[in-house]
């Protein structure tokens, strides 16, 4: 079940959302400021997000710019063309204008959903584009030829990106996707990776890191 965060400090508003989402097999959370937003958001992640921009405390626009990862949906009175362009430059991916009709909420909910599944399934590093959805991946216009193996290693150390991943953790993960890797040839993936990656590239994307395991080069 998908989970849709309402943030309005509007009580009567907020309600006929959650009856209207709950109809449609949502599940909502709710939060009535900026600052319980944030709270919520340290502890919760919704799916999608509706943010009304005018919040006691802090607004909207500051609360939006603090959301990562979850497609928001900016849902305001405010009618000026240029802060609508802002919002959507700053991260929002919709915007719906109060008072507004509950079927175009829910299709623009749809496709915003639609569309966060679509991009959820691609991982991205540099020039490197991992599908998670059909296997593949491509290195700038060129695709690899992995092995099980390979593939699930550069999917995980895609998946952390920004720290270096162990070998106990790397085996362990992997092994969700291929029961090929062991400690005693997780080395020798790890080298056969870097170096198809290195044949088109011309770049070293992975290095060792000592006593721990490996990352991605920055």
């Amino acid at each position: 079940m998908k989970t849709i965060a309402i943030i309005d400090d509007d009580i009567h508003i907020g309600n006929m959302l959650q009856e209207l989402l709950e109809k449609e097999g949502y599940g909502v959370l709710r939060a009535y400021s900026g600052t319980e937003a944030l709270m919520l958001l340290s502890t919760k992640t919704p799916d999608l997000i509706l943010l009304d921009l005018m919040l006691p405390g802090l607004a909207g626009e500051d609360v939006l710019k603090r959301i990562k990862g979850t497609p928001v949906i900016v849902v305001s009175a405010k009618l000026d063309v240029q802060n609508k362009v802002d919002l959507l430059l700053g991260g929002a991916v919709d915007y719906v204008t109060k008072p507004f009709h509950t079927r175009e909420l829910l299709a623009r909910i749809t496709v915003a959903l639609r569309k966060a599944s679509v991009q959820s399934s691609l991982l991205r590093y540099d020039d490197i584009t991992l599908n998670t959805a059909n296997r593949s991946v491509t290195l700038g216009d060129s695709e690899l030829k992995l092995t099980r193996t390979e593939y699930a290693i550069l999917k995980h150390l895609m998946q952390n990106e920004m720290q270096a991943v162990s070998k106990s953790q790397l085996l362990d993960r992997i092994s969700l996707d291929t029961p090929d890797c062991t400690e005693g040839s997780l080395k020798i993936h790890v080298s056969n990776l870097r170096k198809k990656l290195r044949d088109v590239s011309g770049k070293d994307y992975i290095e060792a890191v000592w006593g721990i395991g490996f990352k991605l080069s920055k």
